[in-house]
């Protein structure tokens, strides 16, 4: 009997003495690079951002911050945990540099981090969720390893890396959340039974797989939210984004808005022609291929829209895009083959994969700025557009709906929609739109993406972390 007790108080004990264990094994691991507040000189801050060399809006995210936290604070050394090994340290700074004009004051330090395979969809075929989720804790003790910050802020989305630092390297922590990895709309469209990209067909038309994908779903948005709740601050991308973190996280006391930085300043130097482009009535759409992004929608609602009219060899769909792999390359061959099919080949353009100059031109020269994807979560490429003094026609969901697309002064700043039949009927009317109509939308939407300039980003993430970073002076 003796002997039982004493085997139960070690398995009650045993999840105690491991979190100890590896507490002792990071500090002892760590005990040759003390935190700089330890040593009296520099606060380490460091951004746990794998894919910080992808120059997308989320990697502008990363760099406006640490561009901002170098400006207003001497003190912080700025380390970024990434996992492109592939890249030098100066490759990645000047692509910052060239891509988004972002030049450094002093030194950041990279971390290269070689398990980020254990964080890619592909790694994990079945159950990708949970197995990204546990791959990003894996990948988060790596970093650990390497290097223990005062402050660690995740920029990419990992809720699950939280705890390594928060209680095993006793840091402060925030996040910084462009989607979350689970929405209260995945577990509609699974219990609804619905088809979608993320969906299977062969599950939602059997009963019994849908309910065993609904169970995994709730089980990991439970743990999602337990993780999520170690933050001390959290910040969204949008409204969308904050009410789906706030309802599975429970962090409404500690969760701001923060709306990510956009290039409105280079696209707001496009002119506005008074005319209205009627010389070039361009349809415009910036997006990568990727199957959320639904641009079958945009074809379909263009074939729809053309049919209407007699003079269709007037107008003209343009589709860029960066295509990223062969099965981006696959998808783009599809979507010539709808364009046959439709019979509107020869008015729709893709353009892949082109450069910042290139696309500038491409919006100077449209008449309509195109988005068709379901619950985005915020929408840089729509902000984009209306800061080129586009008329923008978005998705009535997600972030172009509640943040981007919202009237100025209870004046329109673009359209919305959200079926073929509703896209085509505002493709139509932006058409018809008068020349004083037309500049009076695009005006205001031009001052409209003022809102989410890289100085207003700038305030609103200090209004968040300035505390933080103060609490070590």
């Amino acid at each position: 009997m003796m002997h039982i007790l004493i085997a139960f108080f070690f398995i009650l004990l045993s999840p105690v003495i491991s979190f100890f264990t590896l507490k002792a094994y990071v500090w002892l691991f760590n005990r040759n690079r003390l935190r700089g507040t330890k040593q009296g000189t520099t606060l380490v801050v460091g951004f746990f951002h794998p894919y910080c060399n992808a120059g997308g809006g989320g990697e502008r995210v990363l760099w406006c911050a640490i561009r901002a936290l170098q400006k207003k604070y001497p003190r912080v050394h700025c380390v970024v945990y990434t996992g492109d090994i592939d890249s030098s340290k100066e490759t990645i700074v000047k692509k910052a540099r060239d891509r988004f004009g972002i030049v450094f004051s002093r030194d950041v330090e990279m971390v290269f981090l070689t398990r980020r395979r254990w964080v890619e969809a592909s790694m994990w075929p079945r159950f990708t969720l949970l197995g990204q989720s546990l791959g990003s804790i894996w990948l988060a003790w790596e970093a650990i390893l390497k290097c223990v910050p005062d402050v660690y802020i995740d920029t990419m989305g990992y809720a699950f890396t939280v705890p390594v630092f928060k209680y095993l390297g006793g840091s402060s922590v925030a996040c910084y959340v462009h989607y979350p990895v689970i929405s209260m709309d995945m577990l509609s469209v699974v219990a609804d039974r619905t088809a979608a990209h993320n969906n299977a067909e062969f599950i939602s038309r059997s009963p019994a797989l849908s309910k065993v994908k609904l169970g995994y779903y709730r089980a990991f948005a439970w743990l999602y939210g337990l993780v999520g709740r170690q933050c001390d601050r959290v910040m969204v991308n949008s409204t969308w984004t904050g009410n789906h973190i706030a309802c599975l996280w429970g962090v409404t006391n500690r969760l701001w808005v923060v709306f990510p930085p956009c290039d409105t300043a280079e696209f707001g130097q496009l002119p506005i022609v008074a005319g209205g482009r009627e010389h070039c009535r361009k349809i415009v759409s910036i997006a990568q291929f990727r199957p959320e992004k639904d641009h079958p929608l945009q074809i379909r609602s263009f074939a729809r829209f053309v049919s209407r009219r007699n003079d269709r060899e007037k107008f003209q769909l343009v589709i860029i895009g960066s295509c990223r792999n062969a099965e981006d390359e696959d998808r783009v061959e599809m979507l010539r083959k709808l364009c046959r099919e439709l019979e509107v080949a020869d008015l729709v353009k893709f353009r892949l994969n082109v450069s910042f100059e290139e696309l500038k031109c491409a919006l100077a020269e449209a008449t309509i700025g195109l988005h068709t994807m379901w619950n985005e979560h915020f929408g840089i490429g729509v902000v984009e557009c209306m800061a080129a003094g586009t008329v923008v026609l978005a998705h009535n969901s997600g972030g172009p709906m509640l943040d981007i697309v919202v009237p100025l002064a209870d004046k329109p700043t673009g359209f919305l929609a959200d079926s073929e039949e509703s896209y085509a009927d505002a493709m139509q009317k932006i058409m018809c739109l008068s020349t004083d109509e037309a500049l009076e939308i695009r005006t205001n939407a031009r001052t409209s993406a003022d809102r989410f300039s890289e100085v207003n980003f700038e305030r609103d993430f200090f209004n968040v972390v300035s505390s933080m970073i103060e609490s070590y002076q």
